[in-house]
């Protein structure tokens, strides 16, 4: 199946030129894929032709700056979808439609919200497309379609917006790999990878900088460094925690750690208490090992998660698509192989984007 994999530059070539694309998250595992075109490209032919070949629902991706500019609230405060897909309240152009569920009238509201001179004041909502806000630094930060459709736009030198739609198949079921190559010849499409597109942006952007370290003494040994990195996009400072010397032909036991105030400090879950003590004594015991301190910095972030213990819901999120920070983080340290230090099986998506592999897992509930 790999020769029906496009090489990312491909994938922008056609995106420069306004053709529909495939995008998968990659290329050995039987995932979802989305039809993708810049949205500036999206008439109502294309807004025609995802409705009728890829039966997904067809959103509007586009930047924090555009969402900001139109005054479009997310649909939720507290998002607790699985992803967390930054979804905006649905809209439709003021002017110029009639329904608003007609390929023309989407096409057009599509249009009407991405021009340079749009306000506002030119769309209402509730609507028959639905925007997504995609995060800043794109791919990087999140791994994403949203944040990929957003990313190839501004790479093909195209407004930074797209629009895309899941593939189903005719029973209504989730078009997987195969099925998505068989779209792809029928309708001459070629197909891309998120994790490609993650590589070939490593290979050209950088969002975070090392902007300190020093040796630490702790109850775990003092054979530990601390290293603040800065986030350059949202300036959020980040923490790694660093055992021994890492050699990037060795297999480093890491940790990757959303911090959470009221659990890593209050203990107000008690399922989670103590876990990053835990992670520093279950590494202390190797020769290297690195922790990884991801703080979320988003307006509101605290006063959601305060929101959800107070309605009892503290399940652990898995924010997959959010490995970015971490992994650049880790590239910087010099990791390649690593023992993943976690107590759930699920795999952090296109993490191979970042030449990076996870030879094992270690779980943390047998560390007292």
């Amino acid at each position: 199946m790999k020769s029906y994999i496009s090489p990312i530059e491909d994938i922008i070539s056609e995106a420069s030129q306004g053709k529909m694309f495939i995008l998968v998250d990659a290329e050995e595992r039987e995932n979802e894929g989305d039809l993708v075109i810049p949205a500036e490209d999206a008439n109502d032919n294309v807004i025609n032709f995802m409705a009728k070949n890829g039966r997904g629902l067809i959103c509007l991706a586009l930047n924090d700056d555009k969402v900001d500019s139109l005054g479009l609230t997310l649909m939720s405060s507290n998002n607790q979808s699985r992803h967390e897909t930054a979804f905006t309240v649905s809209i439709e152009a003021r002017e110029g439609v009639t329904t608003g569920i007609s390929a023309q009238d989407r096409a057009l509201t599509i249009a009407t919200a991405i021009s340079d001179n749009s306000k506002s004041t030119d769309i209402v909502s509730p609507g028959h497309v639905f925007p997504i806000k995609a995060r800043p630094g794109g791919v990087l930060v999140r791994a994403g379609h949203t944040e990929a459709a957003v990313d190839i736009a501004k790479l093909a030198g195209k407004n930074p917006s797209g629009v895309i739609c899941e593939i189903m198949n005719d029973d209504g079921t989730m078009a997987r790999l195969p099925e998505l190559i068989e779209v792809a010849k029928k309708f001459d499409l070629k197909i891309g990878t998120i994790a490609d597109l993650i590589s070939y942006r490593i290979n050209n952007d950088h969002i975070i900088t090392k902007v300190g370290n020093e040796k630490i003494i702790s109850d775990f040994g003092d054979d530990w460094d601390c290293f603040v990195y800065k986030n350059d996009l949202d300036k959020a400072e980040h923490i790694a925690l660093v055992k021994g010397r890492i050699d990037s032909d060795d297999i480093i036991p890491v940790r990757v750690h959303s911090v959470n105030i009221f659990e890593d400090l209050i203990s107000i879950n008690p399922n989670r208490k103590n876990l990053i003590s835990k992670s520093m004594n279950l590494i202390s015991t190797f020769e290297s090992g690195v922790i990884i301190l991801v703080r979320d910095t988003n307006e509101g972030a605290l006063l959601n998660l305060l929101k959800k213990y107070s309605n009892n819901n503290i399940k652990q999120d898995n924010k997959l698509k959010e490995y970015g920070v971490g992994a650049q983080i880790l590239i910087d340290l010099g990791v390649k192989k690593m023992n993943l230090i976690s107590d759930t099986n699920a795999m952090p998506i296109n993490l191979e984007g970042y030449d990076l592999e996870i030879t094992s897992r270690q779980p943390l509930e047998e560390v007292k």
